[in-house]
């Protein structure tokens, strides 16, 4: 089972996340590896929100691998290097999350591993052993 979080004593989320998520029961686990905007052929995109569509896309079709989809998600981070690509994330995330709402964390950090690199999610996903 899968719950979210929402605590009276402190502010509601400023976005399309949850303050928590607890997991109970059986099931499986799936630590996903920081995705970026790389195609399958090995080419970055051009630009933040394009790298941004692929990181994601990237990290469902890991979901998908493991039989899950974005509903199992429980934790996602976030690293941009830019903090005026803001803006365009949270579209990109949305377009990608629907009605989930995993617990977020989002870091707006120097760099990233390779120049040119703009954009990095990674996640955990937990899927009851009942579906």
């Amino acid at each position: 089972m899968i719950q979210t979080l929402h605590p009276e004593r402190i502010a509601p989320p400023m976005g399309p996340y949850s303050h928590g998520i607890v997991c109970s029961g059986p099931g499986r686990w799936l630590h996903i590896a920081g995705q970026i905007g790389v195609t399958a052929e090995g080419v970055l995109q051009d630009g933040f929100e394009a790298q941004a569509r692929q990181a994601w896309d990237n990290l469902c079709a890991v979901l998908q691998a493991a039989g899950m989809d974005v509903s199992h998600l429980v934790k996602v981070t976030s690293f941009v290097v830019d903090a005026t690509h803001l803006p365009l994330l949270g579209p990109v995330r949305s377009g990608f999350l629907g009605a989930a709402r995993p617990a977020s964390t989002l870091l707006v950090v120097q760099a990233l591993a390779k120049p040119g690199w703009l954009y990095e999610v990674e996640a955990t996903a937990f899927r009851p052993d009942t579906e």
